[in-house]
């Protein structure tokens, strides 16, 4: 079962908590022990598992990855969005998260984020739920 979930960012550079949303197909899909795969179809957003509790670091990745690659560079793409695509690459377009008990099976910090790099927009993040 695919589902989709609409994600409208704000800024040109965020993080958006998505946990809830999946955790909602999830639960929708019936599955209790299985897989739950959140997939980006994007090439300059991505996905990603990260610490849900202190907004800190989420501020700290978006600031690193601004760091180590910034918006304006010797860039050949021509649409003048380069930095969103390699920070897509970096931070991948992909999460499998394993489902037990219908729920998602995440750490106790541990939160999903759609990461958006070149916004704002509005974006689709792709949930398929697989029994085991």
């Amino acid at each position: 079962m695919t589902q989709e979930v609409v994600v409208r960012t704000g800024r040109h550079s965020e993080l958006r908590d998505v946990t809830a949303a999946v955790e909602e197909r999830v639960a929708s899909s019936g599955v209790r022990e299985g897989v739950c795969l959140v997939f980006v179809p994007h090439t300059t957003a991505g996905v990603l598992i990260n610490e849900n509790a202190d907004p800190g670091v989420l501020e700290d990745v978006i600031a690193t990855l601004d760091r180590l690659v910034p918006w304006k560079g010797d860039y050949r793409h021509n649409e003048d969005n380069a930095a969103a695509h390699i920070k897509a690459i970096l931070v991948g377009a992909s999460q499998l998260v394993p489902v037990r008990d219908g729920r998602l099976s995440l750490g106790r910090w541990q939160g999903i984020y759609f990461a958006e790099f070149d916004g704002p927009r509005e974006r689709r993040l792709q949930v398929t739920v697989r029994p085991a």
